[in-house]
C-alpha cells in the first residue's frame, strides 16, 4: 500500500533541529529505499527557498508498518516535524514500470 506523507516543521526552531539531525533522516530514507519502502521524497521550500517541510512517498504492507517507521524516524523523534498528514496513494501508471 502506499501512502504520502506531508509533514511541516515546527516554526520555531525546526529549520535549526533539520539541518543539525538531516544526515540521519537521510541515512534512513537510504536504508528505506533500499528496502523498497521510500519512493519518492522532497523537501517542501518557502518563499526564500528554505526547507520548511518533507513530502515523501512510501510504501508498506498496511499503515501498522508506516506508524512503526514514524516511530524511529528521525524528524519525529528529534522533533523537527509539528504537523504530520498521511494519506494513502496510488502512483500513476506514468510513473511506474506497471
Amino acid at each position: 500500500m502506499q501512502f504520502v506523507v506531508i509533514a511541516y516543521d515546527y516554526k520555531k526552531g525546526g529549520l535549526k533541529r533539520r539541518l543539525k539531525i538531516r544526515s540521519k533522516h537521510i541515512g534512513l530514507g537510504d536504508k528505506m529505499k533500499a528496502e523498497g519502502n521510500y519512493l519518492m521524497g522532497a523537501a517542501i521550500l518557502d518563499k526564500q527557498n528554505k526547507m520548511i517541510g518533507s513530502i515523501m512517498i512510501l510504501e508498506y504492507p498496511s499503515r501498522k508498518e508506516l506508524d512503526t517507521w514514524l516511530k524511529v524516524e528521525p524528524y519525529v523523534t528529534d522533533k523537527v516535524w509539528e504537523k504530520i498528514e498521511i494519506r494513502p496513494c496510488k502512483i500513476g501508471p506514468s510513473f511506474t514500470n506497471s
